[in-house]
């Protein structure tokens, strides 16, 4: 099954929305391969209508036919206004009306039949083949034989789209995100067909809002792995402009993706089933929308001997790599005080003999210290601490260091 497209707009960008073989037959017409499509729609005036609808959303006007064979569906295409559906072995009989010169025959031969009183499909199609091959020869058959509707040739495709980009301009300015969000889903929900029918996925999404003072607003949406979760894609959208509002209200809409292949995996009989990575992003960000930004990640250490130095980086690389099989089993663990807790501490002999802080209050019955450590004094936030680790008479295990703003206890040994 083929579909043709004559008329003006972008015919090739909405083409292959539908197909991955699309044919540039001329300036104003395109032809593409709509077989297997049925799978999807249904029947053929349901592929057709599909086709219809989005035309009218990308600003389209083109005339539409539905044939066995590129070359009936260009001349209907042509021939005929609007929706066309030509029935498989009926061709000659759809087309049999249409005039000769919409084959495009050269001007003397075009003459020559006109003179004979040839005009419409349907006379050029009666005509015996061995009279046209003796009297016109090739160029002759080959026009009798797209009269009958008979062609049968492959299409000359061009090469698939680099850029996976598609836009919306708005009548009227919007500012409030659900009806923003139904715009995303068209934006998402098109270039998602596009890829499907190449075979491929996206890792990215770029969205740029053009406002209504003339400003931009830009997102960019990284995802874990290559998906077309085109469910997750809207709300991991609506969560970062959540985040994220734009200054003023959207005049126009610019959404662009990241074509890549799709990702493989085949999980182990004995490896434990890890969460789907598009999921688990999902679910990060919605915990982000609760916490705030850059409170939800995987730690990852800072390049500097500063103590407890790291940052929280984005992404579920680090949450769904499996564990180490052989990891050593510490003795002791340092579980951290986060805010750390500033004590008051009494000195004796030049050593801490006693401790007081939130939680925190005995006397120092052995230390091990001072280890003293600093660093960036070359910046603008040196820093410089003596750690201690003590162990008081509530029978706890602690470690507290001195800095210039004073006393702190750091953890707890567990």
């Amino acid at each position: 099954m083929f579909a043709c497209l004559h008329g003006t707009g972008n015919l090739t960008e909405l083409a292959f929305d539908f197909s991955p073989t699309v044919e540039a037959t001329a300036a104003d017409t395109v032809t593409f391969d709509v077989a297997g499509l049925d799978r999807l729609f249904g029947l053929p005036q349901d592929v057709a209508a599909a086709i219809a609808r989005r035309a009218r959303e990308c600003g389209v006007k083109a005339n539409l036919a539905l044939a066995g064979n590129p070359d009936a569906a260009i001349c209907a295409a042509r021939g005929f206004s609007g929706v066309s559906l030509i029935p498989h072995g009926d061709e000659g009989k759809f087309l049999a009306t249409l005039p000769l010169a919409l084959l495009a025959p050269t001007p003397q031969l075009l003459e020559t039949l006109e003179r004979w009183g040839i005009r419409r499909f349907h006379e050029m199609a009666s005509l015996p083949p061995l009279g046209i091959a003796e009297r016109l020869g090739p160029e002759g058959l080959r026009l009798r034989e797209l009269a009958r509707g008979e062609g049968d040739r492959k299409l000359r495709p061009l090469a698939g789209a680099l850029h996976f980009e598609d836009e919306i301009e708005l009548d009227y300015p919007v500012e409030l995100l659900e009806p923003l969000a139904f715009l995303l889903a068209r934006l998402i929900n098109g270039l998602s067909t596009r890829l499907a029918t190449r075979g491929l996925a996206t890792d990215e999404l770029r969205l740029r809002l053009k406002l209504e003072t003339g400003g931009m607003h830009e997102r960019t949406l990284r995802l874990p792995v290559p998906t077309l979760d085109t469910k997750a894609f809207l709300k991991l959208l609506q969560l970062d402009l959540e985040a994220h509002p734009p200054a003023a209200p959207i005049v126009h809409l610019w959404m662009g993706v990241n074509p890549v292949k799709p990702r493989a995996a085949q999980s182990g009989l004995f490896v434990p089933v890890a969460p789907e990575p598009v999921k688990l992003e999902l679910t990060l960000a919605r915990i982000q929308a609760f916490v705030g930004e850059g409170r939800v990640g995987t730690p990852e250490l800072l390049d500097t001997h500063r103590p407890d130095a790291f940052r929280m980086k984005k992404g579920t690389d680090a949450l769904l790599q499996p564990g180490l099989k052989n990891a050593p089993v510490p003795f002791m663990a340092l579980r951290m005080f986060r805010p750390r807790r500033a004590a008051r501490v009494a000195i004796a002999s030049g050593k801490p003999s006693f401790v007081m802080a939130e939680g925190v209050r005995g006397k120092v019955l052995d230390l091990a210290g001072p280890w003293r450590t600093s660093g960036d004094w070359w910046t603008l936030d040196p820093w410089q601490r003596d750690e201690w680790d003590i162990a008081l008479s509530d029978g706890a295990l602690y470690r507290i260091y001195c800095e210039p703003a004073g006393w702190f206890v750091e953890g707890s040994y567990d």
